[in-house]
């Protein structure tokens, strides 16, 4: 199942269920947060394929974030084998265990939604990422039983302003939190439609020119292992998104940044796509 939040024309928020270029708004059986049935989505899945609720065409809706206030956002650097080589060459130290950052939440936007170059920096660069919601609360998960507390997955794209990233902050944290450097959607596809995450196309474009196009197998600490990671040190909850990881591509090794009127398109295999337009500041 895809689950997607929208603003129709009257421009309230709503829930629904995407069915090829089809968007039934289910609203009346779920409410219009998706965090807060994540939880019983289990049990509720069969109710929900069976709304029979309002038909919207995808064109004629507005996409937002699927997953509403989260509380964590929390990405793992160069956890793609290529991808830390040319992060080393950029200058960054490959790291001997799972490094992880935040994104500050509220840099999350939807899926088609302008990216705003900050007017501070010219470094703003791309990385597509399988992005993992978290759909119960939990602690100590096994590597084993984390598949159980997944409840999907979404493509996400971890823009990041490289020289707030690596030279003006001693953390992660400040280049990768800027206002709209989070788009995330275009819905939450539910585990049980994903058989293996962990063999996904990813392919990211720059007005149209390939720029990332890697599978998802090539991870050097997979999902299971990052969520069994993660809940030795905090819980994890309902909502809660952890982007897993670019591969290489990216534009920091050749200085081949974003600028306002680019348009850049990620897009993960049986996923959907995210297609953002760079804005200028202001």
């Amino acid at each position: 199942m895809r689950l997607a939040r929208f603003h129709p024309a009257d421009g309230t928020v709503r829930l629904g269920r995407v069915d090829g270029e089809l968007i039934t708004d289910i609203t009346r059986e779920t409410g219009p947060s998706l965090r807060d049935i994540l939880p019983g989505l289990p049990a509720r899945r069969q109710r929900i394929a069976a709304v029979d609720g309002p038909r919207h065409h995808l064109s004629e809706v507005t996409l937002l974030a699927p997953v509403d206030a989260p509380q964590k956002y929390l990405g793992i650097g160069m956890n793609y084998r290529e991808h830390a080589e040319e992060a080393r060459q950029a200058g960054i130290p490959i790291p001997t265990n799972q490094m992880w950052f935040n994104k500050q939440v509220s840099c999350i936007v939807g899926p088609n939604a302008d990216v705003v170059k900050p007017d501070i920096s010219d470094e703003l660069d791309y990385e597509i990422e399988l992005g993992v919601v978290i759909g119960q609360r939990c602690k100590n998960v096994t590597a084993e039983n984390a598949p159980s507390v997944i409840a999907g997955y979404l493509v996400a794209n971890d823009f990041s302003v490289r020289d707030w990233l690596q030279k003006r902050s001693p953390t992660f944290t400040l280049g990768k939190s800027f206002d709209t450097h989070g788009p995330i959607g275009p819905w939450l596809t539910t585990a049980d439609e994903v058989p293996d995450p962990l063999a996904l196309q990813m392919t990211l474009s720059v007005n149209g020119e390939v720029r990332q196009d890697w599978p998802t197998s090539d991870m050097i600490y997979d999902i299971y292992d990052q969520i069994a990671y993660l809940s030795q040190v905090f819980t994890l909850m309902p909502g809660d998104i952890l982007a897993t990881g670019t591969p290489s591509g990216i534009g920091a090794p050749t200085r081949n940044f974003l600028r306002p009127g680019d348009v850049v398109r990620a897009e993960i295999e049986g996923l959907g796509a995210l297609e953002n337009r760079i804005v200028a500041e202001g």
